[in-house]
């Protein structure tokens, strides 16, 4: 298996309603595309979308959206995973997206933490049994979203690792942590088995890569080398138009892919 590309089509084709991306993904000549919030769509028409052009829907957000920080009511939780998860059956898709949270004020880290675990340990045998991978996304806190719990993806991997469910893993957003932490190739190669699912922009702005400081063509190589066989979602704000800026990452994952298959 290759490095499989999904387009984020709440920040790609914005110049187009929201079903007309899904469209030019298939246009583009992509296979899978990913969004965010699934309440505030029209799902019925999202799958008749995908299905027109033979598409994948690779990812979207889980709800209840931004809630493990809390100590949360176990019904209140599991309805919304388990609302979350027949969406997915019905999209056909393997992975949800989950967001834990900004923080807490006056309740330690560690207890957000150990909230966070609870939550998932009370959820994953949910999404073991549908066959969905639940993906924790560590996000920036200097930039984009200040005051979000979980920015470091070393915690991230102890939540997985705690956690301790096959379906649970983490979301390794590159242009997140290249601006939280940096030392991105190791971070990535070492700890593969606990990601699931990665996604791209360049820094600073966050736009395609090839248009900052983000050498993509070597950190795809590398985890390619260490046989990262997921998704690759593009979650960035274009700076010229949407099809031409797909470009530069297409042919560095064409490359990656082709030397991959001969080695």
């Amino acid at each position: 298996m290759t490095i499989q590309l999904s387009v984020c089509v709440e920040m790609i084709f914005t110049h187009q309603p929201f079903l007309k991306r899904i469209d030019s993904v298939a246009q583009a000549g992509l296979s899978a595309f990913e969004f965010w919030d699934w309440p505030t769509k029209d799902v019925d028409q999202i799958n008749e979308r995908r299905q027109r052009h033979n598409l994948d829907v690779a990812a979207f957000i889980m709800e209840p959206r931004g809630s493990l920080v809390h100590v949360n009511s176990p019904a209140e939780l599991e309805d919304g995973v388990a609302r979350s998860l027949v969406t997915a059956q019905m999209l056909d898709c393997r992975n949800l997206i989950v967001l834990v949270g900004r923080q807490v004020s006056q309740v330690s880290r560690q207890a957000q933490h150990d909230n966070i675990v609870r939550g998932l340990k009370q959820v994953a045998p949910l999404a073991e049994e549908a066959g969905v991978t639940l993906l924790i996304e560590p996000l920036n806190v200097i930039v984009d979203h200040a005051g979000f719990y979980l920015s470091s993806s070393q915690e991230a991997f102890e939540i997985v690792q705690e956690v301790g469910s096959p379906n649970v893993k983490v979301l390794f957003d590159i242009y997140h942590q290249q601006i939280s932490e940096g030392n991105l190739i190791a971070n990535l190669t070492e700890h593969l088995d606990l990601i699931g699912y990665l996604h791209a922009a360049d820094v600073p702005g966050r736009h395609e890569p090839g248009t900052g400081e983000i050498n993509y063509a070597n950190l795809l190589w590398q985890i390619s080398q260490a046989d990262y066989e997921g998704f690759l979602g593009l979650e960035y704000r274009p700076s010229v138009d949407s099809f031409q800026s797909l470009t530069a990452i297409l042919d560095i994952v064409a490359m990656v892919n082709r030397e991959k298959q001969r080695a």
